[in-house]
């Protein structure tokens, strides 16, 4: 069957229902655009909500990632880091002709061409997406940079769609290497504001530490930031250490040892260690790391050190 040229047609295959891919579909479906989503976390008791949210707004669920692939004319892959790879193998038997599969996962360029070799290699169209920054605010609209030999093909039926995609180069990988090393200093940065913080609270010293902030970069609220990327961290930690585990892999194919992003990836995986184990209260409540206050989660973690 022929790929329709009208992206408005398409029946989209969203790969991993999270955040990302949940947003994803919410927009898209507003348009009246025919989405269909698998997760390997359906399968499991937490999937029940993301077969509610599914169900709600209109989106049908596949059976496994083979099924997805097969009924799709364009495929958003949108897992966590670690996975970029497997999926796009276990999509390739079943994936159409001529379908688009756009990986927007945070993995390395070496990630990206061996997820490219499966897709390419069983008839599909791969393309790398590089999300250029968090996503919610921005929604569909998220800056977004394409790479791989179907990008300019693929940039206007995205824009057609509402994505604020442009290329970046034909080259696959080059998208990756700008998000990666983006990410070894806003991940970085994360780690860096909660390592700091937080030891700043034990020794009672706050207050001297963010004013001398503030006299550095007048242009950064580090109250307000602190407690954005507390939030983020402890929300979404797990995922964010695959990233930058693949940050590092970047680093070492250049040739690098990163030491930078390794230890980054290890501060967030501990945060995910303790949102896991309740630290910042219970998962799935309104309060769970919603404070306005960097200083509640803080203290948190302290607590949590001298129990």
């Amino acid at each position: 069957m022929t790929i329709s040229s009208d992206p408005r047609q398409w029946q989209i295959g969203m790969l991993g229902y999270g955040e990302v891919g949940r947003i994803l579909a919410e927009d898209l479906r507003k348009q009246g655009v025919r989405v269909a989503a698998y997760d390997i976390k359906l399968d499991r008791a937490e999937g029940a909500p993301l077969r509610a949210h599914a169900a709600a707004i209109g989106v049908a669920l596949a059976q496994s990632h083979a099924d997805l692939a097969a009924r799709a004319d364009f495929i958003i892959s949108a897992v966590t880091a670690s996975q970029a790879v497997p999926v796009a193998e276990a999509c390739a038997p079943a994936i159409r002709n001529g379908a688009w599969f756009l990986d927007f996962n945070s993995a390395s360029p070496g990630a990206k061409q061996r997820a490219a070799a499966h897709i390419d290699g069983a008839g599909g169209r791969y393309v790398e997406g590089a999300v250029m920054t968090s996503l919610p605010p921005y929604r569909i609209k998220v800056p977004l940079l394409l790479g791989g030999e179907g990008a300019r093909e693929l940039a206007p039926l995205l824009v057609a769609l509402g994505f604020a995609a442009k290329v970046a180069s034909d080259e696959l990988g080059v998208s990756s290497a700008v998000k990666m090393c983006r990410s070894i200093m806003i991940k970085g940065l994360e780690a860096m504001v909660i390592e700091s913080f937080t030891t700043a609270r034990a020794y009672g010293v706050e207050d001297a530490v963010l004013a001398s902030l503030k006299e550095t970069f007048p242009g950064i609220d580090w109250e307000k930031q602190g407690a954005y990327f507390f939030q983020r961290v402890i929300e979404h930690g797990r995922r964010r250490a695959e990233e930058v585990r693949e940050v590092a892999e970047t680093v070492r194919e250049a040739g690098l040892t990163p030491w930078s992003a390794s230890g980054t990836a290890e501060r967030q995986g501990w945060i995910a260690d303790l949102a896991d184990d309740g630290v910042f209260g219970p998962k799935g409540t309104p309060e769970f790391a919603r404070s306005a206050d960097w200083r509640t989660e803080a203290d948190r973690i302290l607590a949590h050190i001298k129990s």
